[in-house]
């Protein structure tokens, strides 16, 4: 797996973490968006992009954690 950032794009974060697909539905994200990034995705809906790669790093790690115990 590859580190997924504000410039990867949104369908490349499902790609390589799965389980981010549940918030971007929460918040309502097209995850199609025809490949924009992840900061763009977020000024265009007015999210804040660090707290929503903060949550989705939190899950992703939160996801590392329980695979391994």
């Amino acid at each position: 797996m590859t580190s997924c950032d504000l410039d990867t794009s949104v369908p490349d974060w499902i790609i390589e973490h799965h389980e981010t697909l549940v918030v971007f539905q929460e918040l309502g994200v097209d995850y199609s968006c025809g490949g924009k990034s992840l900061a763009y995705v977020c000024r265009e809906r007015e999210l804040d992009a660090e707290a929503v790669l903060a949550k989705l790093c939190c899950l992703i790690a939160d996801g590392h954690k329980a695979s391994s115990s």
